[in-house]
């Protein structure tokens, strides 16, 4: 676990520091493309996604990305482990600069995530967990700072790491707030008074829910396998999970069907 937990980690950061060169550059107009789903991508999803296959690649897992044409399910229904890789989930938030994007690698085993590694590349901020390690944070971490999977936890602190006194904090998409969505907060509202709500985009609103800052994150609206399965995976490593609307069930991946249902993340 720990040797799949380093590769993934290096691979986010990597692919990261390949983001940031395309960001940070004022002259880029992002090459942006429409994909058949109306999203858009840009050359720093495919940069990403080119970085992140070429480091999982001597793991000998097969790859499932967002940025790859998934293999038939009659063929991916074979694989027992898997990485699932969303290598610019957010891309909306990069193009509007608003630094609220990350990539997501998560390793799947049997429809489970047991592995996830969340970087926030203009935050530096890296959050990642696995089945047995716990999940963990670490802030201002590049690749030119990682040595390796054992000092890198011992840096960091463990999740939950924020229990401070607050109100109760929901957290809520920043570009798909869905009417459902806002009934479930209402409701919400009803038993917590003193509420608050967060909207931000991306992979994000999961870590903010392991860490300790948000207590719920509804996600009625659709989302894909690898928009989750580093998140779930981390959560997962800590004790909480991804859920279907009925807050038992777990959320399933490598499934036919790519496309999440309705979802709770809950503390």
């Amino acid at each position: 676990m720990k040797i799949y937990l380093d590769t993934a980690i290096k691979a986010a950061l990597l692919a990261g520091e390949e983001i940031l060169k395309i960001y940070n550059d004022e002259n880029s107009d992002f090459g942006i493309e429409m994909k058949a789903d109306n999203s858009p991508l840009t050359i720093a999803d495919k940069k990403s996604n080119e970085v992140i296959c070429k480091e999982l690649s001597s793991s000998c897992l097969p790859i499932l990305s967002e940025e790859i044409k998934s293999n038939p399910y009659e063929e991916r229904k074979e694989w027992s482990s898997l990485w699932v890789v969303d290598p610019l989930d957010g891309t909306k938030e990069f193009i509007k600069r608003n630094g609220e994007f990350t990539v997501n690698i998560a390793l799947v085993q049997n429809g489970a995530p047991i592995l996830g590694v969340i970087y926030i590349p203009v935050k530096r901020t890296l959050y990642f967990g696995a089945r047995i390690e716990g999940a963990y944070k670490i802030e201002n971490i590049s690749i030119k700072d990682y040595s390796g999977i054992v000092p890198l936890i011992n840096k960091s602190m463990k999740m939950p790491c924020y229990n401070s006194e607050r109100p109760y904090r929901v957290v809520a998409s920043r570009s798909h707030l869905s009417e459902e969505t806002e009934a479930y907060i209402n409701k919400v509202r009803d038993i917590h008074s003193n509420l608050e709500m967060v909207s931000v985009g991306s992979s994000i609103k999961i870590c903010l829910v392991c860490e300790g800052s948000a207590d719920v994150y509804p996600r009625f609206a659709p989302t894909m396998e690898w928009d989750t399965a580093a998140g779930d995976a981390i959560a997962r490593a800590m004790g909480l999970i991804c859920t279907l609307k009925d807050e038992k069930t777990p959320l399933l991946y490598n499934k036919e069907d790519l496309t999440n249902p309705w979802f709770i993340i809950k503390r």
